[in-house]
């Protein structure tokens, strides 16, 4: 059966059965229906948070033959509490760039997923949409106040670098002029928009504490400069109350449940290549009040989301992870190997033996951060057992081992032996991690550090306009933020045709965003857009519905 079909055939619990496994009483739910909730703020308990163990997973650079990182978070966590331990699973919320483009959803697959399925892929509680409003309500005040005679700030339109936001791929709308049609339409001036996932309102949400946090981020969005060079921020236009106001109900994380009845906080929505890629502090924080143990997930590779999990997400909250799941299949070592797409079917142990050094790779990077680590090898049925047997070797020479897991093929009683294993690390570490950087370095050289230690480049070099945006963020006093890389996801470095483990590779710096609300800068490298375009073959164009409202083609 497809993910949809199964998703489909599960008996969905009432979301206040799920909720009473975590003690939240029915009264505190904000019900959506009858199998998702919002979970209010107050269920956040500090004191609590040092007793629950924080298990992240993480996987090798993503292949077109994917690895399964939220099938096995969801796998894991169902095997977690097969074996008696009190866990949830925290998730970011699925964007609808990816479930209309190539990628698909963010539900899980197989017998390892989170439900109801439909709704969590399409409009789910409308954070998102809320994530856009807020946006867009800052992007309609800049433009209103350029042409304001009352309360103009004398902004100058060339040096706004704020964009509209909207959650769909399109590339048509990168580079786009507004203000046209005369004096009553506006000034013109060039613009453009960025795909939700990666506004800095998502990424405000994913990081603030509580409402009153969010909100005096918000008035610290950097726009631009006047004419006389003063620097613009989003509170000068008393945009931040209003905005905060469109995001009162967003702020609070989503309760819903996998196929074996466990419960799944699902809330935020960042990727991992063009932002910080994990769900919200709120939700985190909310998932270790409640549970003995939390799984949940960093976008795409270890170079990306976990790094800045690690630096970003885990430094601002306090945050310090147990252990580390790295997901991998053989079917991507075999990519990374060198094998054809078409092929990857086939058995290549030599193939698995090239693409292990994308794998070895990972496993430094974890080790830098001084977290324990575990290999899931996320099991397929053409796997082969000196294939599997490569893998094992390879991390055993690097201390770490490596078990096989069928989370997709039956969910938590075929990630028990996994479970086992990641409970033994998380209950025996309780030490702090190492950050790659100290914020008081360089902005050059959290960069460099970045670079070099975790994706292995030789050099950084910047383009013009990167170096006067160094100034920039010079002249602001911004030079103490973490740095959150916008990278390709395909490749450890910045170049998406360089599979396995690129070496004497240069990293190439173009532009650099000031993030200020969030809290971080955010170098654009390579060719990276903040706005995809679909591919040639939709997923949209095989996505329908019936006059019963079933649906088909969703993944």
């Amino acid at each position: 059966m497809t993910d949809l079909e199964i998703a489909s055939k599960a008996t969905l619990r009432p979301i206040q059965e799920i909720a009473s496994k975590l003690k939240i009483d029915a009264d505190s739910l904000e019900f959506y229906g009858k199998y998702k909730a919002k979970l209010p703020l107050s269920l956040i308990n500090e004191g609590k948070l040092y007793d629950s163990k924080l298990i992240l997973v993480s996987a090798i650079s993503p292949t077109p033959a994917g690895e399964g990182k939220t099938t096995t978070s969801i796998g894991l966590t169902e095997g977690l509490n097969r074996i008696g331990k009190k866990t949830t699973v925290v998730l970011r919320e699925p964007s609808l760039g990816p479930v209309f483009g190539m990628k698909g959803g963010a539900t899980g697959g197989g017998y390892s997923q989170v439900i109801p399925m439909e709704d969590i892929n399409l409009h789910f509680t409308g954070d998102f949409a809320a994530i856009e409003r807020a946006h867009n309500l800052l992007s309609a005040l800049i433009d209103n106040n350029i042409q304001s005679k009352k309360r103009n700030l004398n902004l100058d339109p060339r040096t706004i670098t704020w964009k509209r936001v909207m959650d769909m791929n399109d590339r048509s709308l990168r580079h786009i002029i507004v203000g046209l049609g005369g004096t009553t339409m506006g000034i013109p001036r060039e613009t453009g928009f960025d795909i939700t996932a990666a506004s800095e309102i998502m990424a405000i949400l994913c990081l603030s504490k509580n409402l009153k946090d969010l909100k005096e981020r918000m008035g610290n969005i950097f726009i631009g400069y006047t004419f006389d060079k003063k620097p613009i921020y989003a509170r000068d236009l008393n945009a931040h109350g209003a905005m905060a106001v469109l995001m009162k109900d967003a702020i609070k994380p989503n309760l819903v449940q996998t196929l074996e009845g466990n419960a799944a906080i699902i809330h935020g929505g960042p990727f991992a290549n063009i932002a910080q890629g994990t769900n919200s502090v709120i939700a985190t924080k909310m998932g270790m009040s409640l549970s003995e143990y939390v799984v949940t997930e960093a976008g795409f590779g270890f170079d990306l989301g976990a790094e800045k999990f690690f630096d970003i997400k885990c430094r601002s909250a306090g945050l310090n992870p147990n252990a580390v799941v790295l997901v991998a299949t053989v079917r991507a070592l075999k990519y990374h190997g060198g094998k054809p797409v078409k092929e990857l079917n086939q058995p290549d142990p030599e193939a698995v033996r090239k693409g292990v050094e994308n794998l070895e790779k990972h496993l430094e990077n974890i080790a830098q951060f001084g977290v324990p680590a575990v290999v899931a090898i996320n099991k397929f049925t053409l796997d082969t057992d000196e294939e599997l047997e490569i893998i094992r070797a390879a991390c055993a020479a690097k201390g770490v081992k490596a078990v096989l897991s069928d989370h997709w093929g039956q969910g938590g009683a075929g990630a028990e032996e996994l479970a086992k294993h990641v409970a033994n690390l998380a209950d025996g570490f309780s030490g702090k991690f190492n950050p790659m950087y100290d914020l008081v370095d360089t902005v050059e050289g959290k960069i460099e550090a970045i670079a070099t230690r975790i994706y292995g480049a030789k050099a950084v070099e910047y383009s013009s306009k990167a170096k006067s945006d160094l100034k920039k963020i010079t002249n602001l006093g911004l030079e103490g933020l973490p740095i959150c890389v916008a990278k390709t996801q395909k490749s450890l470095s910045d170049n998406p045709d360089l599979i396995g483990r690129p070496r004497d590779f240069v990293v190439t710096v173009r532009e650099i965003e000031i993030a200020a609300g969030a809290g971080f800068l955010v170098p654009i490298t390579g060719d990276m857009m903040r706005m995809p375009g679909l591919p040639s073959e939709p997923a949209a164009e095989h996505i329908d519905i019936d006059e019963n409202g079933l649906i088909t083609g969703l993944f």
